[in-house]
């Protein structure tokens, strides 16, 4: 009897075990996709039998009706990293055989964001999908209760099963070891805008960082993402020879790079620089820029990944581990004088 209530609450994760695989890999047996080894479907399939696995009702309903559509809400800008993450979704999502219909939410307040996913609702999407970009939305896809399932892209201490994220806490924590242990002392901080995930996650990381050692942060400059802002806070930013500068993302540091040459102010002679980001540009600046590299491709295709397991398992969604940064060291860092 035991035996028999156990196989009728089998979910997608025991069929996973059972067959030695991923359970994306269930879940593409599941939907009849391409890239499937014979011998790998059939070990599904065997598995699904054994355990009298069927997707559950909720998911049966979703597919009875399902389009292959993804809506996709990005923040209403040109910004290199969500940029990269919708692209690199994008790609994760065609080759599972679904069509992306993106939406620019130029204002990210909960309840713009609130009325875009409603409109997508509308167009009869399987799966709504967001790049968060301020804090209160987190709330919101916190509280949704929809009948399609909602992931989204956003840097929190919080985890929830629906977050995917790249570890900028991490990250952050990389760049300001780096500047220490070359002797750097003072390190400032150039901030993204202050309700952004991303931002607020590498302002945490920077002090925690400098805590660690025994330093002292200053109140950290926030910028908005461009070269302009970053030069602009680069013009006045008090600075003396031997500190150090961890900047937010790599576009504002390019802004800095200039501003800090027309002070007369060499880097990494007079100043060590640190960006985020890796952006094609960086390894040809003069000088080419340290930097922390994310993985946007890692990050679009574990978006992906988790569409696939909501569709198919709604209640089987877990908590996933932030995806790893790489420190990339160039030429404006050196060690202090």
């Amino acid at each position: 009897m035991s035996e028999e209530r156990g196989a009728k609450s089998a979910n997608i994760f025991d069929v996973a075990r059972l067959a030695g695989v991923s359970h994306q890999t269930v879940s593409r047996v599941l939907n009849d996709l391409p890239n499937v080894r014979p011998a790998t479907r059939a070990r599904v399939e065997q598995a699904m039998a054994q355990l009298r696995y069927s997707p559950s009702p909720a998911a049966r309903a979703l597919v009875t009706r399902r389009t292959r559509t993804i809506g996709l809400v990005t923040p209403g800008s040109a910004e290199y990293g969500p940029t990269s993450i919708a692209i690199n979704f994008t790609v994760a999502a065609r080759s599972e055989r679904y069509s992306v219909d993106t939406v620019a939410a130029p204002d990210p307040t909960p309840a713009a964001i609130r009325d875009t996913i409603e409109g997508l609702l509308r167009q009869r999407v399987d799966a709504i999908v967001l790049i968060v970009a301020d804090v209160a939305v987190l709330d919101v896809v916190r509280g949704l209760d929809l009948s399609v399932p909602v992931v989204a892209a956003a840097a929190t201490q919080r985890r929830h099963p629906q977050l995917v994220s790249i570890d900028q806490y991490r990250g952050a924590r990389s760049a300001v070891r780096h500047l220490a242990e070359l002797g750097h002392t003072r390190i400032l901080h150039i901030a993204g805008p202050p309700r952004n995930p991303d931002a607020l996650e590498r302002i945490r990381g920077w002090r925690d960082e400098l805590a660690a050692r025994g330093l002292v942060a200053a109140a950290p400059v926030h910028g908005d993402w461009s070269a302009a802002s970053g030069a602009d806070i680069g013009g006045s930013l008090p600075l003396e020879p031997g500190d150090a500068v961890f900047v937010a993302n790599d576009h504002m540091a390019i802004g800095l790079l200039s501003a800090l040459r027309g002070r007369g102010l060499d880097v990494p002679a007079d100043i060590a620089v640190v960006g985020f980001d890796d952006v094609p540009e960086a390894a040809y600046l003069a000088p080419p820029l340290t930097t922390v590299r994310q993985d946007f491709q890692a990050l679009g295709e574990l978006m992906m990944q988790k569409v696939l397991v909501a569709v198919e398992e709604p209640d089987g969604l877990t908590e996933d581990t932030p995806i790893a940064t790489h420190l990339v060291v160039r030429e404006s860092t050196r060690p202090a004088r």
